[in-house]
């Protein structure tokens, strides 16, 4: 959204103040457009920047990113990325997310897959050289399809795979909680799998039905999975920001923010009365049943 139709200032005004919000994030360039940085920094108060996320609108990427046949595009999306770090800085935020829409194929014989993939991990590798000088964050926010058929980064396997092969200090993975039940991923495998490599750089935290990216309220669909994903992150002792990217659409924004609170809250405090002890000696017999009344007894008592 631009300034000609939206008031940045309006929206930071009405988030400022609910319980339980401590960050905001912006998205670039369309929330910042038009806009002087120190102004909005001031503007925020006590509400901090987590970071910026990448949005990459326009026709002119829709063939691809950094893959597109166009190597101007390509250069033009670097360098985007390069100024959503500077304006990640100027705001005091720490990562920049960027999710590749368009990089990607629908075709069988479309594309040279080896060639495509070497081409992001030399785009990544400038990006992330640019952003570390900065002392920033550079985190892949994958997904299975949507907008392509197939994207070229489409699951936790391959992010990690690409993260090792940029082999930066500062590159790692943001958690869609949709996009991972889109992959037929269990959200908190995956999260395990990037943690243990100290590779959780940010969450986006939702929920859906696993076919479409839904963008519904945390938890109200897949309760026991975002029980288990809140379990993990207090076991690997995650200390970023939770952010949630849901999407109101006739429910009120504020109202939807405040949903995802509190189920979240919930149900972090349901495993802080029930003992993550309690929770791994379950674990450890590997038992689906007992698994099963592990769920029902965190909420029945």
């Amino acid at each position: 959204m631009f300034k000609g139709n939206y008031d940045l200032f309006q929206t930071i005004d009405a988030y400022r103040d609910l319980p339980g919000i401590t960050h905001l994030e912006f998205n670039y360039p369309e929330h910042l457009q038009g806009y002087d940085l120190e102004e909005i920094r001031q503007h925020m108060g006590s509400l901090g920047v987590n970071g910026v996320a990448l949005r990459f609108r326009g026709n002119e990427f829709m063939e691809g990113e950094f893959t597109g046949t166009d190597r101007e595009v390509s250069r033009q999306s670097v360098e985007l990325c390069k100024e959503a770090a500077d304006a990640c800085q100027a705001l005091g935020g720490q990562v920049i997310t960027i999710w590749l829409g368009f990089d990607g194929f629908d075709y069988p014989f479309q594309v040279d897959y080896e060639k495509n993939w070497n081409i992001i991990v030399r785009s990544f590798q400038e990006i992330a050289d640019y952003a570390g000088e900065k002392g920033l964050k550079v985190s892949i926010e994958y997904k299975p399809c949507e907008p392509r058929a197939f994207s070229m980064i489409d699951g936790i396997g391959l992010t990690l795979q690409m993260i090792d092969e940029v082999d930066r200090p500062n590159i790692g993975v943001t958690l869609d909680f949709c996009h991972m039940l889109m992959k037929r991923e269990n959200p908190a495998y995956s999260l395990a799998l990037a943690a243990r490599k100290n590779k959780l750089y940010g969450l986006h935290m939702n929920d859906g039905y696993g076919e479409l990216d839904n963008g519904l309220i945390f938890a109200s669909v897949s309760l026991p999975q975002a029980l288990e994903f809140v379990y993990y992150l207090k076991k690997y002792r995650y200390d970023g920001v939770v952010f949630f990217d849901s999407f109101p659409v006739r429910e009120a924004a504020d109202q939807e923010v405040s949903a995802n609170i509190e189920a979240f809250m919930a149900l972090s405090d349901a495993i802080d009365k029930y003992g993550m002890d309690r929770i791994e000696d379950v674990m450890k017999g590997q038992d689906g049943i007992k698994a099963q009344k592990l769920v029902l007894d965190m909420f029945s008592k």
